[in-house]
């Protein structure tokens, strides 16, 4: 092991102990990490220059070319997955501010179950479904891909099907049980995600994983993959449900978003919206929105009324929506998360006070 090779396992060792989630390093500065939301300074470190950064990320990524090419050459960011003593998976992404070299690792851990993830039980219903479009929003850090992981997993674990998921990078490396998976990664085995999606039509898919939605295209070929009896699932960097189906249809033209309200309509199985909230007693735990499509939301969504959406929430715990109000109550009233933080992460903090 070169010094560079236990730099890089001395910082991510020191992290995972710590159940770190994030881990920075960058030339001209100390070596970071994030812990329950918080950056703290990985101690007894010394602050890394650019040639440490530039070798610590040639042990991560084998194709050095791409490095000298992509990364220092052009300036263009890069994105890599890399795995650590065969046990700890990293997504990374490199990238210049200032004129400096930074690299920002996600620790991705093993898949884990519902239970352990404290995931509301009736996302087991949507895993269930033969075909639909689900989505998993939120902004970045609350867990959507861990959350994604979670419900492919459980579709391997009890359907016989042929998962395809798409990704950049590839993140959770499933192990298959009764399904077969495929996992691509756009860049390395696919040329984009528009193209996987629609290979995957020829591909005799069941259940279609796609990592983030990027475009308009994308987004169109997802939903003609739900609408021609598939399962899509995958994320956005969104706040809600509603501000999710806005987004989805103003990334089309104008004449092409009445089309695309209708497919939304008949092909949106739901929506789920989660935050990672600092716990009491230090940790995270997940509060979350659940849009249902029930047939008055369907009809919201063609008549482009989906600013009536959040009542529907709200008022739908018989269809088994989760109003996030409602979910944060339930976190304060069982001591898990403060008043305080519940109404920093409250989508309406009129309603939630009400509740509370």
């Amino acid at each position: 092991m070169n010094n560079y090779e236990q730099k890089l396992h001395d910082v991510i060792s020191y992290a995972f102990r710590e159940q770190a989630s994030d881990i920075h390093l960058a030339s001209e500065r100390f070596p970071m990490m994030r812990v329950s939301g918080e950056l703290i300074q990985i101690p007894n470190l010394e602050a890394l220059s650019l040639d440490d950064v530039v070798s610590i990320l040639a042990v991560m990524v084998s194709n050095h070319d791409k490095i000298e090419d992509v990364l220092l050459k052009r300036r263009e960011e890069l994105d890599f997955a890399y795995e650590f003593d065969h046990s700890i998976r990293l997504r990374g992404s490199a990238y210049f501010q200032q004129g400096r070299l930074s690299v920002a690792l996600r620790v991705i851990p093993k898949v884990k179950t519902f239970e352990e993830l404290q995931l509301p039980s009736i996302l087991k219903d949507f895993t269930r479904i033969k075909q639909g479009f689900f989505l998993i929003v939120g902004p970045v850090g609350q867990g959507k891909s861990t959350t994604m992981a979670a419900m492919i997993d459980l579709i391997n674990q009890e359907r016989r099907e042929h998962i395809i998921t798409i990704e950049q990078p590839i993140e959770y490396v499933f192990q298959e049980s009764k399904s077969i998976i495929d996992q691509r990664e756009v860049g390395l085995d696919t040329g984009s995600f528009e193209s996987a999606l629609k290979s995957a039509f020829r591909q005799d898919a069941n259940v279609i994983m796609i990592g983030e939605m990027r475009d308009s295209e994308t987004i169109a070929a997802a939903v003609t993959a739900a609408e021609t009896g598939h399962f899509v699932i995958s994320t956005l960097h969104t706040n809600n449900a509603s501000q999710t189906i806005d987004r989805i249809i103003d990334s089309f033209p104008g004449d092409q978003q009445e089309q695309i309200r209708t497919q939304l309509a008949n092909s949106l199985t739901g929506i789920l919206s989660q935050r990672l909230i600092p716990k009491v007693s230090g940790g995270l735990v997940p509060a979350f929105e659940l849009l249902v499509n029930t047939k008055a939301v369907a009809n919201l969504i063609r008549e482009g009324r989906t600013h009536e959406i959040d009542i529907l929430i709200e008022t739908g715990r018989e269809h088994g929506m989760i109003d996030m109000s409602y979910s944060l109550a339930t976190l304060v009233q069982q001591g898990q998360i403060s008043v305080d933080n519940a109404k920093r992460y409250a989508f309406n903090e009129k309603s939630l006070s009400s509740i509370l």
